[in-house]
């Protein structure tokens, strides 16, 4: 991992010169904190990344369980406990699946991503047709019948909602080491971005030149069913609630494979405990996978206590992956103001820094967009995730902090403890 500093950087790209970074695992994102602010710090990039893939894990199930509410009403809104134990019994099949080979899972992957692409295209070609601009004009502003709610508010709740959508955006990355040569990791990269973007913003505003704003507020989930429903009829609700289904299975398993990329990247830069580094016969990182599918399983059974379960996780799946987008983008900022990187090349210096200023002051916004409950409560789970960095210390016979990063072990542990008072006093709620 040291050999991070050692690169040719430009804003946007990580590349380790000896490749011991990248090669290993292919997951760059703490190479970047870890180089610039400290092995703490970058073992809190690599767990917040961590986290933050865990609870979207969680908020897939929610979503699944509400979705089979539509049948079975018995799942509420997804954090029942029915919907807690039918999930329990799918995260775990899941994980004996990808334990028999990462190649078995990607073939499955594949077949279900062409599969959820179907209902996909059909309901924005559905809604295309029907698409009435006047309706979509009114909406535009708001809508005569919903309440008022400044700009301000509707970009931060936007915006919210967007980084959690392109969480995982990076996964090319993530699984580099699989990739045939470079440039298809950084085609991935742009195909996927270009890709979703496209499909979400179609999903997004459609249904707007559809129905009054009220109505596709008060949609239930999967809304996109009860936007095609008003376009084409009441059976095209089973029909789009389906394919959500499809969908987010396809989804869990990727990200399910992806989250078990995380300790194994970690452990093979010696950030983590060197028993996340093993794969079993079939190279999966086995350990990995253990240690994420049963904090995912914790995850879970806590949305029991929570009065939305969809829109918490939403919202601590996009909160606690900021740590790690912030820890890029100050890395970036450190970066343009050396010299000897750039040497001649002054425009590009001047062109990154202002990319990596952009990024800082974006994420710095998403910080106080998001509320402190939320920063309080991701603060809950790094403090105990520190066990492992201790762990992964004493292997090695290395000091487990500098005064700096002792500084910063006691912020996080100032700051769970209120957050731990916070939900046992009632002060915070889930």
């Amino acid at each position: 991992m040291d050999d991070c500093r050692n690169r040719n950087v430009h804003a946007g790209a990580c590349v380790s010169v000896s490749g011991a970074a990248t090669s290993q695992s292919g997951f760059g994102r703490f190479c970047y904190a870890k180089a610039g602010f400290g092995s703490y710090v970058g073992f809190l990039s690599a767990s917040g990344y961590g986290a933050s893939a865990m609870l979207g894990n969680v908020f897939y199930w929610v979503l699944i369980s509400a979705t089979l509410s539509l049948f079975f009403p018995a799942f509420g809104d997804g954090g029942t406990i029915l919907g807690i134990v039918v999930s329990l019994i799918g995260i775990w099949t899941f994980h004996f699946i990808i334990l028999r080979g990462i190649q078995e899972a990607a073939f499955i992957n594949t077949v279900v991503s062409i599969a959820k692409l179907v209902p996909l295209f059909v309901a924005i070609t559905a809604m295309v047709f029907v698409f009435n601009w006047d309706t979509f004009s009114a909406n535009f502003w708001g809508g005569a019948d919903m309440p008022e709610k400044s700009l301000l508010l509707q970009v931060r709740d936007t915006m919210l909602i967007t980084v959690f959508v392109f969480i995982g955006i990076e996964g090319a990355s993530v699984y580099s080491r699989y990739a045939k040569t470079r440039r298809d990791v950084g085609s991935a990269t742009i195909l996927g971005f270009v890709g979703v973007l496209g499909i979400m913003v179609a999903i997004t505003l459609l249904p707007y030149g559809i129905m009054p704003q009220s109505a596709v507020a008060d949609l239930r989930k999967p809304s996109l069913a009860g936007a095609l429903e008003a376009t084409v009829g009441a059976l095209e609700t089973l029909f789009i609630s389906i394919g959500v289904l499809i969908s987010v299975l396809g989804a869990y398993l990727t990200w399910s494979l992806l989250v078990a990329e995380v300790p194994y990247a970690a452990a093979k830069s010696k950030d983590m405990p060197s028993v996340f580094g093993r794969e079993n016969a079939q190279n999966v990182p086995a350990n990995s996978l253990w240690l994420s599918n049963s904090i995912i399983s914790v995850f879970l059974i806590s949305t029991y206590w929570s009065a939305d379960a969809f829109n918490f996780m939403l919202d601590m799946a996009t909160v606690a992956s900021l740590l790690p987008y912030s820890l890029v983008a100050g890395y970036g900022i450190l970066l343009t103001r050396s010299n000897e990187i750039y040497g001649d090349e002054q425009g590009k210096q001047k062109r990154d820094s202002i990319f990596a200023w952009v990024a800082a002051v974006y994420v710095v916004f998403m910080f106080v967009a998001a509320g402190l409950k939320y920063i309080i409560l991701v603060a809950v789970i790094y403090a105990p995730l520190t066990v492992l960095y201790f762990w992964a210390r004493k292997e090695q016979n290395l000091p487990y902090f500098t005064k700096v990063e002792l500084i910063v072990f006691g912020i996080v542990l100032l700051v769970a403890a209120i957050g731990v008072y916070g939900l046992f006093s009632g002060a915070i709620t889930p």
